[in-house]
């Protein structure tokens, strides 16, 4: 076996490569590539393999690791019992399995909600309801309601544990494609997100990554070990916990500003408060925000919408960006051609970072999200193809203007050390933790040691 691994990303804009020295856990080079999205993905892998094999000769690159959120990733949907407890489990754990959730439904479905949820598209149907020897009623009609529908999309059980087998055979009498799983609320305020999220990563490489047609070649498939978002919150965690010889920060947020997304994961210590008082659903130490409408590529005029929304910008500087948006977002491959397209790319970075910041720590009314206390976190991180590609100071103020925002009382880090994941260790990292954590925690090393140790 070598002791060398590739690990890939693939993103809906960029494909990018780490080579990994597994005995010393060490990043030996890198490489990146536009997603081959309009024919064959490999295509541009291969394309960013042979700069790695130029830059290391003679090296065995043929182990690969790789993590996809091309083509639109993992889309989720959720049925539930009720809003406030199963529906938002389900939903928590969408999120920290690397989905991005496109549809909630609670009660007992509908044939016009039935139609109204496959409207949305998802990859996988998460089906919950009642803890384990609760109610049961609602989970078998929704399961019977879904298997009268013949779904071609499979469903993750992970309801009352009571009733598992029962609804299982219930969809597969429909001919559903059924993965049972624990339940993700087994009793009112424990929350066991681990063996769903398990469950949804791998129907997602089993089903949904061939289903996406992203190549024609099973070597694909075969590399693919999790959706890029799932890989990610492996990498915080790890962070998180220590890395190496460093000890871990124990309070870490990450921002990671994509083409088509933007997203924000926490992992945090719970506070003696917290620990005390229990929720309907119990708070994840782990979190992660998809903000669907916030990429500075694919959904660059989502992010102006809804910074004129959050009052970020006045109509007149809208009204002056809308065209830049407009061209990233018809052009997702653009790459600025001058200053003055460097300074939109870094301002439409900075509005979406604050955006999904905001979203992620104040709690909303009636929202499935955000509220976190991210005030005792210590370590920010910042990720995304137009950090990485802005420089230093660039990507530095990109990051400084998110966490300075203080207009709406939100509890952000207030004495935060910050970094720039300029490498893109951490979904490296995640994808190498489960098989080799030694290697993945000694990749992460040298990002706690190069944080900049400016405090605000």
């Amino acid at each position: 076996m070598s002791d060398l691994v590739v690990c890939a990303d693939f993103g809906s804009t960029w494909t990018k490569l780490a080579v990994v020295d597994l005995v010393a856990g060490r990043l030996l080079a890198t490489s990146h590539h536009l997603t081959t999205l309009g024919g064959e993905v490999l295509d541009g892998f291969t394309a960013a393999r042979d700069v790695l094999a130029e830059a290391l000769p003679g090296a065995d690159l043929s182990s690969v690791l790789a993590c996809s959120s091309a083509a639109g990733g993992l889309r989720l949907a959720v049925v539930g019992y009720e809003r406030a407890v199963t529906a938002e489990a389900g939903y928590r754990v969408g999120l920290s399995a690397g989905a991005r959730v496109v549809h909630v439904a609670t009660g007992q479905l509908t044939a016009p909600e039935v139609s109204e949820l496959l409207g949305h598209r998802p990859d996988v149907v998460l089906l919950v309801g009642g803890t384990d020897g609760g109610n049961a009623d609602v989970l078998q009609h929704n399961a019977r309601q879904l298997a009268t529908a013949r779904l071609h999309i499979p469903v993750v059980v992970a309801g009352n544990e009571h009733v598992r087998a029962d609804v299982c055979a219930t969809l597969e009498r429909g001919r559903v494609r059924v993965v049972a799983t624990g339940n993700v609320l087994p009793r009112i305020g424990v929350l066991d997100p681990q063996p769903a999220r398990a469950a949804i990563r791998d129907v997602f490489v089993t089903h949904v990554i061939g289903g996406k047609a992203l190549s024609r070649s099973s070597a694909f498939t075969a590399m693919v070990r999790a959706a890029t978002p799932d890989a990610v919150l492996a990498g915080v965690e790890l962070l998180a916990d220590g890395a190496g010889d460093v000890p871990g920060e124990r309070d870490v947020v990450v921002v990671d500003v994509g083409g088509a997304t933007t997203d924000v994961y926490s992992a945090l210590t719970p506070a003696a408060a917290d620990i005390r008082r229990r929720d309907v659903v119990e708070e994840s130490a782990s979190s992660r925000t998809v903000e669907g409408d916030l990429g500075v590529r694919w959904n660059a005029p989502g992010v102006l919408a809804a910074a004129v929304t959050e009052r970020l910008v006045d109509p007149t500087e809208a009204d002056r960006l809308a065209p830049a948006a407009d061209r990233r977002a018809t052009d997702p491959a653009y790459l600025p051609d001058s200053p003055q397209e460097e300074s939109v790319d870094a301002r439409l970075a900075a509005l979406a970072a604050t955006i999904a910041l905001r979203r992620h720590a104040r709690p909303e009314a009636g929202a499935r999200r955000g509220g976190r206390d991210l005030r005792p976190v210590r370590l920010v991180v910042g990720s995304g193809g137009v950090l990485r590609h802005a420089g230093g100071a660039s990507a530095r103020a990109v990051l400084a203007a998110a966490l300075e925002d203080r207009a709406g009382g939100w509890r952000l880090p207030e004495q935060a050390r910050w970094s720039i994941d300029e490498q893109y260790v951490l979904a490296a990292a995640g994808l190498l933790a489960g098989e080799h954590p030694r290697a993945a925690a000694h990749l992460l090393a040298p990002a706690l040691r190069l944080v900049d140790p400016t405090r605000r």
